[in-house]
């Protein structure tokens, strides 16, 4: 019993496949992960950073956390918006996901 597992284990050695056949599974795999995960996020980041850098004083937008306001100021980095008669808030740029 021994000797024909023995037996088994040295036939299926000898035919070990080559180096590409092992790593080819996995530079699928990474293809794969790259087509349909990482360019379709690298496009929407594009398209944010556009936008973003397209807001100016008269915008209506609506933030990540659901506020609809009015930009009253646009800075590089952030802007202050108008969500209420005389209420204005300063918020990062990159919190603004649309317009309204």
């Amino acid at each position: 019993m021994f000797n024909f597992v023995t037996n088994a284990y040295a036939a299926g050695s000898a035919s070990n496949p080559s180096m590409v056949g092992q790593l080819l599974p996995l530079i699928l795999i990474v293809v794969v992960f790259y087509i349909f995960l990482i360019l379709p996020q690298q496009k929407q980041r594009k398209k944010h950073k556009e936008f973003v850098e397209s807001l100016r004083r008269g915008d209506k937008v609506i933030t990540s956390s659901g506020l609809y306001g009015t930009i009253v100021k646009a800075n590089e980095k952030d802007v202050i918006l108008e969500i209420a008669d005389g209420v204005n808030v300063k918020i990062m740029k990159g919190n603004i996901v649309d317009k309204a």
